[in-house]
C-alpha cells in the first residue's frame, strides 16, 4: 500500500462503534484468474485452472486488489460520502468481510483528526471517477516492452499480419465519390519542407551533446512562459505556444538528461515560472544497465547517478525502447491533476484535456526540435511506476502521460525511421 493509506490496528474488530464509509472511487471487475495445478495434470487435465475471481480498482491504491464474492455486497451497501455505523455492518454482513475491506482499505474508518490517508488526498484532487480507475489501472511499471512483443512475435509489421490479419485501410471508401469536393492544389514553401522533415529519430549519436543555447531555445519555445495574466486575485495564467484547457497549463516537464553542454547529467523539473532547472534527487536506488525496473531507495540517501546509470534509467522510462533511452535529452510529461481540476472538478472530460495537453506541448516540441536541425521523438510506451516513483510523484495527484526527447541524429540508420519522402536519409 502507499503511504497515507489506512493501516488497520490488531484490534478493530473490538471498536464495535467504529464509523466506516467506502473509499472515493471503487470500480469491481469480474475476472478470470488462471493457475497451475498439479492435481489437475496429474488427472488428465492440462494443469491449467480456471477461477471467477472478484477485483476491486481503487484509485488510491497503488494495485487492484481482490476481494471475495462475500465482500461485494458490502462495497455496495456503503456509500463513499456518509459514515455508517460498523456495528450494522457486521450485523448484516459479518465481521470478517468488514475486516478484511479495511484492511484492503476499501472501507475507511472515521479519523479522529485531520484526515490524512491516501483516499482523502484523492479526494481533494476532483478527479472524475471512471478517468481516474481507467488512469491508475493502465500505469506500467518494469515493462520492457520490446521484449514483450518480441516474444510474441509482434515486433515487425509481419508478425502483425499473421496474428491479426490486414489492419484496417487507412482511409474509409467514400460513400458517394461523384459528390467529393476536390480542394484546389497547394504550392510547397519552406514551412513544407520542415514538416516533412519532421520525423520521429530512433537513431542518436550518442556521443554527441547538444548546445547549451539550443537546449534552453527549446525549453523556452516548448515548455517557457510567453507571457502571464492575472484574471483574478490570487490566480495566475501563464501562456505558452501550446494551447492548454482553461489556459491553466498543468504539464509539468521533468527532464532526463544525459548530454547537454554546461549541465550535469540528472534529473530536473523544468521551471516555468523562472526559466530554470531545478535539480531532483533521485528516489529509487540506481539503476543498473540491464534493469526492467526501479527499486525502491531504502535507507540509502540519495546520490548521483553515473552516465551508465542514468542510461539505465532512461531505458526504464521509455519500457525498454534503447533507441529513445540514448536520446540526450528525455522530457517526462506529467500533468499536476489539481492544477485543471480546480476548474474542471469531477468533470468527465477533465482527464481527457490533461491528456490533450501533454500531446499539444509532445508536437511543438517535435517541431521546435526539427526546425533546430534535431531529431526527435515521442512515446506513450513508458513505464509511469518507475517514474513516479523515481521524481517523487503520487500517482493521484501527478502522474506522467508522455516521454519525449530531442537529440543529434546518428550518421547511421541502425533502427528504421519513417522517412518515406527521403529527406533524412541516407544522411549526407
Amino acid at each position: 500500500m502507499e503511504a497515507g493509506q489506512y493501516h488497520p490496528r490488531a484490534d478493530i474488530r473490538m471498536e464495535a462503534r467504529m464509523r466506516l464509509r467506502r473509499c472515493a472511487a471503487a470500480w469491481l471487475e469480474p475476472r478470470e484468474v488462471a493457475a497451475f495445478q498439479l492435481d489437475d495434470l496429474m488427472a488428465g487435465g492440462t494443469g491449467v485452472v480456471s477461477r471467477l475471481a472478484w477485483f476491486a480498482h481503487a484509485p488510491h491504491l497503488s494495485a487492484a486488489v481482490e476481494v471475495q464474492a462475500s465482500q461485494v455486497p458490502v462495497l455496495g451497501a456503503v456509500g463513499p460520502l456518509d459514515w455508517v455505523e460498523r456495528a450494522d455492518l457486521d450485523a448484516r454482513f459479518g465481521a470478517d468481510a468488514v475486516d478484511a475491506l479495511l484492511h484492503a482499505a476499501l472501507l475507511l474508518p472515521q479519523p479522529d483528526g485531520e484526515d490524512a490517508s491516501a483516499d482523502a488526498r484523492f479526494r481533494a484532487q476532483g478527479w472524475h471517477p471512471a478517468s481516474a480507475v481507467a488512469h491508475i489501472a493502465t500505469r506500467w511499471e518494469g515493462v520492457d516492452g520490446p521484449k514483450g512483443m518480441a516474444e510474441q512475435d509482434l515486433d515487425s509489421n509481419e508478425g502483425l499480419l499473421r496474428k491479426h490479419g490486414a489492419p484496417p485501410p487507412h482511409a474509409m471508401p467514400s460513400a458517394d465519390p461523384q459528390a467529393d469536393v476536390l480542394l484546389p492544389r497547394v504550392d510547397r514553401d519552406a514551412f513544407d519542407g520542415l514538416l516533412d522533415t519532421r520525423a520521429t529519430c530512433r537513431n542518436y549519436d550518442t556521443e554527441a551533446a547538444v548546445p547549451l543555447a539550443t537546449f534552453s531555445q527549446l525549453m523556452a519555445r516548448v515548455f517557457g512562459a510567453r507571457g502571464i495574466g492575472h484574471p483574478a486575485p490570487g490566480f495566475d495564467v501563464y501562456k505558452r505556444t501550446s494551447p492548454s484547457g482553461g489556459s491553466l497549463h498543468p504539464t509539468d516537464c521533468f527532464l532526463i538528461v544525459q548530454r547537454v553542454d554546461g549541465i550535469a547529467p540528472g534529473l530536473y523539473r523544468y521551471r516555468i515560472d523562472t526559466h530554470a532547472l531545478e535539480p531532483v534527487a533521485p528516489l529509487v536506488a540506481p539503476p543498473q544497465p540491464g534493469d526492467a525496473g526501479t527499486e525502491p531507495l531504502g535507507d540509502a540517501a540519495p546520490r548521483a547517478w553515473n552516465s551508465d546509470e542514468l542510461r539505465a534509467f532512461a531505458r526504464i522510462a521509455v519500457a525498454g525502447q534503447d533507441f529513445f533511452a540514448d536520446a540526450p535529452v528525455l522530457c517526462v510529461l506529467a500533468p499536476r491533476f489539481r492544477r485543471n481540476f480546480w476548474k474542471y472538478r469531477n468533470h468527465a472530460k477533465a482527464y481527457r484535456v490533461c491528456v490533450l495537453d501533454a500531446g499539444h506541448l509532445s508536437q511543438t516540441l517535435q517541431l521546435c526540435a526539427t526546425q533546430a536541425g534535431l531529431g526527435p521523438f515521442v512515446t506513450g510506451a513508458i513505464n509511469e511506476v518507475d517514474l513516479e516513483r523515481a521524481f517523487g510523484m503520487a500517482a493521484c495527484e501527478q502522474s506522467p502521460l508522455a516521454v519525449c526527447g530531442f537529440g543529434k541524429r546518428a550518421a547511421t540508420l541502425v533502427t528504421s525511421e519513417f522517412d518515406p519522402n527521403r529527406r533524412l536519409w541516407p544522411r549526407e
